[in-house]
C-alpha cells in the first residue's frame, strides 16, 4: 500500500452534539407544574426526531397520551 500511495481512511470519531457544561439558563419543565385537566387522558406529549437510513433521512414523529396514573400509552 505504501508503494502504491494508498492510505486507509480512518473512521470518524463520534462527536457529541450536546454540551451540558455551560452557564446558560435552562428552561423549566412546565409539564409537572400541577395544572388540572377537565378529563382523564387530556395531556398529549410529543417529539420529532430524524433517522439516517440507506435511503436518506427519515423523520419520526411520536405523540403519546399521558395517563393520569403515571404511565404512558400510545395515542390511538
Amino acid at each position: 500500500m505504501k508503494l502504491a500511495g494508498v492510505k486507509a481512511k480512518p473512521k470518524k470519531k463520534f462527536k457529541a452534539t450536546t454540551d451540558s457544561r455551560h452557564n446558560l439558563p435552562v428552561s423549566p419543565n412546565l409539564f409537572w407544574c400541577g395544572f388540572l385537566t377537565n378529563a382523564p387522558g387530556c395531556v398529549l406529549v410529543g417529539d420529532i426526531n430524524y433517522i439516517w437510513t440507506k435511503d436518506g433521512w427519515l423523520y419520526l414523529a411520536v405523540v403519546i397520551l399521558k395517563e393520569s396514573g403515571g404511565g404512558y400509552r400510545h395515542a390511538q
